[in-house]
């Protein structure tokens, strides 16, 4: 078996070894990936580290890992949490995105293979959050308007189930890349009138399918990518679109991954660069 680490802004996972074929998934700076298989010099199949979703990578837009570095890497890396921040080598620059991984990272520095990088941005490990309702629901804004991409990870382009998975990946918790196996993660919640923000609304297509998933927010709202990641009204129907006057998801199931109160057991700052707490403290406290 070997390992890789993505060294670029974004990469896409394609359905197979063609440039041209479907995108299934994305791999942002920094995560992490198992070998399968080789075809030729030019393309190789993967399978993501973070949700085991399978597909073809070029083989130039992966660098190769040693075993113990896949390991390290996978125990301790940050989430970058600007919209997109450079990271700096001794001999370029390489912008991030947010929802990107920060392996080894300090506070400062990071590496990937031999390369040492410099960051400077907002960046958070997710044991350290100390309001996860929170967090969800100011993450998620920030993809706000970002158009709707099938395949999509990035705030470039992103689909419904990418953006679920790349908030709740930042907070901590590890989901499937696509909505219909999502919905079997969690606790279901009855009603939505039970609902709390943070909660996950799953909708169906005419067939019964699991197709659609979204963010609840306060007052009745959900933040979900439809055309551009958007925030729309929602009831025991579905979603509701002011300007069709229409309905256009029906609501299937509301699953809940937020604990009532966070953990007293988590992560303390204990570890980390003074400069890494102090970029914290400031992000947790700063206002909408």
């Amino acid at each position: 078996m070997s390992y890789g680490v993505c060294p670029l802004s974004v990469v896409p996972v394609r359905r197979s070894a063609n440039g041209r074929s479907e995108l299934v998934s994305q791999l942002l700076f920094g995560e992490l990936l198992e070998v399968l298989e080789r075809k030729g010099q030019s393309w190789a199949l993967v399978r993501c580290a973070w949700d085991n979703c399978i597909g073809w990578v070029r083989r130039r837009q992966f660098m190769e890992i040693t075993p113990s570095e896949f390991e390290r890497y996978s125990r301790r890396h940050a989430f970058v949490l600007d919209l997109m921040q450079p990271v700096l080598a001794e001999d370029h620059m390489l912008p991030v995105l947010l929802g990107a991984q920060l392996p080894d990272f300090d506070g400062m520095r990071l590496e990937l293979g031999e390369k040492r990088y410099h960051f400077s941005g907002q960046a958070v490990f997710s044991g350290d959050i100390p309001d996860l309702h929170a967090f969800v629901q100011r993450i998620v804004r920030r993809y706000l308007y970002a158009p709707a991409q099938w395949g999509g990870r990035s705030p470039f382009g992103i689909d419904s189930a990418g953006l679920v998975q790349v908030v709740y990946k930042m907070a901590g918790f590890r989901l499937p890349r696509e909505a219909d196996e999502q919905v079997h993660c969690g606790t279901g919640v009855d009603f939505l009138e039970q609902s709390r923000a943070g909660d996950l609304a799953f909708f169906e297509a005419p067939n019964g399918k699991i197709n659609h998933v979204g963010i609840l927010l306060e007052n009745g709202r959900i933040i979900h990518a439809y055309g551009q990641v958007r925030i729309d009204p929602i009831d025991h129907f579905g979603i509701y679109q002011d300007e069709l006057s229409d309905y256009t998801h029906r609501l299937r199931v509301v699953r809940r991954l937020l604990e009532d109160e966070p953990p007293s057991d988590r992560a303390s700052d204990a570890g980390l660069s003074e400069e890494l707490q102090r970029k914290q403290a400031e992000l947790f406290k700063s206002p909408e």
